[in-house]
């Protein structure tokens, strides 16, 4: 698989032919909706087994071998070169596909209010991807009980694409994370026995495999208190035989202050349950000033201190399956940001004729345009270059996987290269 960074003058037509590849297979597995009108700066996923690299000024056989990690002699068998004569400057080496390793793949899905059609559909063109698939979510109640969520539809594909389902409970009340809520909970332990009684049940109805807690912005004080509800969690959750995790919000310090990050106790989560999803994602998010989604620098902050406290064998990197359109310039609690998937982002700068800029700091693209009323904007986004910076990332700390926020936005490349770089687990 290989990525190509298109440039101007350039052509579906030509590149195919750059690659070996045809038009065709290029336009499906990028879903292309114009083929013959490209956006500089666009990136494509090349549908080819392995890829290939043009030597470049101080390259050596060595030094591409070394870079890809293979052995120089192999590379050298491989594309019939002479391992010991310098290199031309432009030759296309072939490099061979690599071995993938196992991940463990999550993706949320949220139906609100009903299962829309065209959310199953791309739940079930991704679940072949997927360890699990995430209804969004159970929310608990102060009496113990269950807010039900439609289903329709969904265990169907989880059981016809073999991803394992995911239970996620949430102290979600009126559309918002309640503190209050969660404290009245873990305040008591009938509610929580009853809380967990009807948890289990409804595991065993619908079959789901992992349970999944997600309880945000708790108060401080509630730390121990909600450590100790996920014990309890634990010891009945697994006496079923069922997998127990949780959703962390993205910390770098163990006292980092703010009602998202005090209860959340890295070091207890990594002891309790038995993976943990960390929110690496919504550093650019729709209140707030334009900046990457999940820059990648904050993101391995964030798991490197994770790393402090818990094994990479339990870490799930958090992942946005989306991007962000504001308008200039930001102003505190104006208007909010658009979500837009990586394909809508394409078309809007196709739209207004501008070029994708790719920022390697944070590794994501964005662009800036102006509308037909005159108002500036910018977007960021992920392409293939950025969720590949992302796999590398998994691939060098040994992480266990990573975990989509969430379904319904299109991002074909995605899943391409999740193909290309992970045996995903099945369960």
């Amino acid at each position: 698989m290989q990525i190509h960074v298109i440039q101007a003058g350039e052509s579906l037509w030509g590149i195919a032919q750059a690659y070996s590849t045809s038009v065709e297979d290029i336009v499906e597995a990028n879903q292309i909706p114009e083929p013959s009108r490209l956006v500089v700066g666009q990136a494509v996923v090349i549908p080819i087994i392995g890829r290939f690299y043009w030597v470049q000024p101080g390259d050596s056989l060595w030094s591409i071998a070394e870079r890809f990690g293979l052995n120089y002699l192999t590379l050298a068998e491989i594309n019939q070169i002479n391992p010991n004569q310098p290199l031309r400057i432009g030759l296309r080496v072939y490099i061979p596909e690599q071995p993938e390793r196992p991940a463990e793949i999550n993706a949320y899905i949220e139906p609100r209010g009903t299962v829309n059609p065209a959310l199953l559909t791309e739940a079930r063109n991704v679940g072949r991807f997927l360890t699990y698939l995430a209804p969004f979510s159970y929310e608990a109640r102060r009496d113990g009980t269950l807010d039900p969520q439609p289903l329709d539809g969904i265990p169907e594909v989880a059981n016809t694409t073999g991803a394992s389902l995911m239970m996620v409970v949430t102290n979600l009340e009126e559309g918002q994370f309640s503190g209050e809520l969660g404290k009245d909970i873990l305040q008591s332990t009938a509610v929580q026995d009853l809380l967990l009684d009807n948890i289990l049940a409804e595991a065993a109805r619908v079959g789901y495999t992992d349970i999944h807690f997600d309880f945000e912005f708790l108060p401080a004080d509630q730390k121990e208190p909600y450590n100790q509800f996920l014990r309890k969690a634990a010891e009945r959750i697994r006496g079923e035989g069922l997998l127990i995790s949780s959703a962390l919000a993205p910390k770098t310090r163990a006292d980092q202050p703010g009602q998202w990050y005090a209860a959340h106790d890295y070091r207890a989560h990594g002891e309790i349950v038995d993976f943990v999803v960390l929110m690496t994602y919504e550093w650019g998010y729709s209140g707030g000033p334009a900046m990457a989604v999940s820059p990648i620098g904050p993101v391995e902050d964030v798991i490197q201190y994770a790393l402090t406290e818990m094994p990479a064998s339990k870490i799930m990197m958090g992942q946005n399956l989306y991007g962000y359109d504001w308008t200039l310039p930001y102003v505190a609690g104006g208007q909010y940001a658009e979500a837009l998937s990586p394909q809508a982002a394409i078309e809007r700068a196709k739209q207004y004729n501008v070029p994708i800029q790719y920022d390697t700091e944070v590794q994501a693209p964005h662009f800036d345009y102006v509308d037909e009323e005159g108002a500036r904007h910018k977007v960021w986004f992920e392409d293939a270059r950025s969720i590949q910076a992302k796999f590398d990332l998994i691939k060098q700390l040994n992480l266990r996987g990573i975990s989509y926020w969430k379904l319904g936005l299109p991002f074909p490349q995605n899943w391409l290269l999740i193909n290309e770089n992970f045996d995903v687990v099945k369960r």
